[in-house]
């Protein structure tokens, strides 16, 4: 097979792991069963919640073993805590373990958290080695389709039927990435291609694809469309649509076989020259296109930088806002009365998905131009709307909390991709693995202090059995976190300035 269809082979790999690595997000699908299942108080739920972000604090494990392991172990790594963490929680709620403490589960659910991280360290990795001179669009559609997980996963959920829905949800969060993860080794690995080309038609394509994908994945998600398509037919298409990548890798496989075996010689007689131009070519290509870096330093430099405690901050009130909103979207949608939690965590993943495509979209079609805008000042215009969305929510229709979900959805899933692409331009590729999971370690501690902050209002709202219900539940709670992101908002502006004459001369 040529090299460039196992490029483009281990691209799609990419694609199906991101697909399912995105366990944590569908935890406000089931929470609120969760919660009276292990008979827990909101505080114990928000705790579990922390959890599964906490994982991300030993993120760096995965990005150290990426360096001295090979890949594929440090990919089953991740999967097998992922069936343990996620596995022994089923085994529990299904009462075939008898004896499992609240700590027991917590402890757990960090495992199972911390097995993202050894997954996604692998994906980004293999994805900025094999794609070095489009790496940011290449990360950007791979990390997409991680915003589809919640929606793979709640479909297949309704396909099942089960009236106890967390059951399913822990079944398929320990099964379903160590299967997958099993099938996509052989490909997920590192490819050396001498040449780039037909890398923009691969990219043509696979964008083509991608949004069509998304475009689905948002008309079956809102409520009107989604009534009209049964459980099964809407998997089919999920199926269907994860399935799509694969023919462009195919392809490349059928036309190089067909000329290897019918112009062999033509091919002989003029490849030499062509060759030498399209290197030519993609070597000027890269020099034009690749933002390049501004220093190649290792976390403890890192930790030194402002930049990198601005960007941490910046990261800490915009997306990590957006995720812990995202974690209590189960109770926010009960205290207001509004009983479909499955589509909204629905809808908020499939903005997700295409909230994580635009950045690479952006980068790709509009590179060229003049009127492109660094990483931190890209950040600073997504946070606007979150802050916006936060008092929106302030709304009680159900209407403002279906537009909120979205702006939130997108504009938290254009962050995270952003922030990808930008840790490699300010702090380097060789220490990538481990610089990225120290910046993603703010997710933890804002899933704990602002989750606490949630769950201290909607106590004082709870009655005896200590369900809150109405708008005060969470009214101050959306006032708080607004104000904070629009901060977050400040901040970004900051770093924007401090970045401005790295990203002229790149842009």
């Amino acid at each position: 097979m040529p090299s460039t269809a196992f490029q483009w082979l281990s691209l799609v790999g990419i694609i199906w792991l991101q697909s399912i690595t995105g366990t944590n997000t569908n935890f406000p699908a089931y929470s609120s069963q969760l919660k009276q299942l292990l008979s827990i108080s909101q505080f114990q739920l928000n705790n579990l919640a922390f959890a599964s972000d906490a994982g991300k604090l030993f993120g760096f494990l995965s990005g150290l073993a990426a360096v001295y392991l090979p890949l594929w172990l440090v990919l089953m790594i991740g999967s097998t805590l992922g069936l343990i963490g996620y596995g022994v929680q089923f085994l529990f709620i299904t009462n075939h373990i008898s004896s499992l403490s609240y700590w027991h589960v917590f402890f757990l659910t960090v495992l199972a958290g911390n097995s993202i991280c050894w997954i996604n360290t692998v994906c980004y990795v293999i994805t900025i080695r094999n794609f070095p001179s489009d790496r940011q669009v290449a990360v950007g559609i791979t990390t997409s389709y991680q915003g589809l997980s919640a929606k793979v996963y709640t479909t297949i959920v309704d396909v099942a039927g089960h009236k106890k829905r967390a059951i399913t949800f822990l079944f398929l969060n320990s099964v379903l990435p160590l299967l997958v993860s099993l099938i996509a080794t052989p490909v997920v690995r590192e490819i050396e291609v001498l040449s780039p080309k037909q890398s923009r038609v691969g990219f043509d394509v696979i964008f083509a694809i991608t949004i069509a994908t998304g475009i689905y994945a948002v008309m079956s998600s809102l409520e009107f469309v989604s009534n009209k398509i049964s459980p099964l037919g809407s998997l089919i298409g999920i199926l269907l649509s994860l399935l799509m990548p694969l023919l462009l890798p195919l392809s490349m496989m059928i036309v190089g076989s067909w000329h290897k075996n019918t112009e062999k010689q033509r091919v002989y007689n003029f490849a030499t020259e062509d060759e030498v131009n399209e290197v030519k070519e993609g070597e000027e290509s890269e020099e034009i296109h690749d933002v390049g870096v501004r220093e190649e330093i290792g976390a403890k430099l890192m930790l030194r930088r402002l930049d990198f405690w601005l960007y941490f901050l910046v990261y800490l009130f915009g997306a990590t806002l957006g995720l812990v909103f995202l974690n209590n979207l189960g109770q926010i949608a009960e205290s207001r009365g509004y009983s479909g939690t499955s589509s909204l965590v629905s809808l908020s993943s499939s903005f997700g998905f295409f909230g994580r495509l635009m950045p690479s979209i952006v980068d790709y079609f509009y590179r060229d131009k003049k009127c492109a805008i660094s990483k931190p000042g890209s950040m600073m215009a997504l946070m606007g709307p979150i802050a916006g969305a936060f008092f929106l929510l302030l709304n009680k229709t159900h209407l403002a909390l279906y537009v909120s979900t979205a702006i939130i959805g997108v504009c938290t899933g254009a962050i995270t991709s952003i922030a990808v692409s930008m840790t490699t331009e300010l702090f380097g590729t060789k220490n990538f693995s481990v610089n990225h999971n120290v910046v993603v370690a703010n997710i933890p501690v804002g899933s704990l202090l602002f989750g606490y902050l949630a769950a201290i209002v909607y106590h004082k709202g709870g009655n005896e059995n200590g369900k809150c219900m109405g708008m005060e539940c969470y009214r101050n709670t959306f006032i708080v976190w607004g104000s904070l992101c629009f901060f977050g908002t400040f901040l970004a502006c900051v770093l924007h300035a401090r970045t401005r004459n790295f990203y002229s001369h790149k842009l």
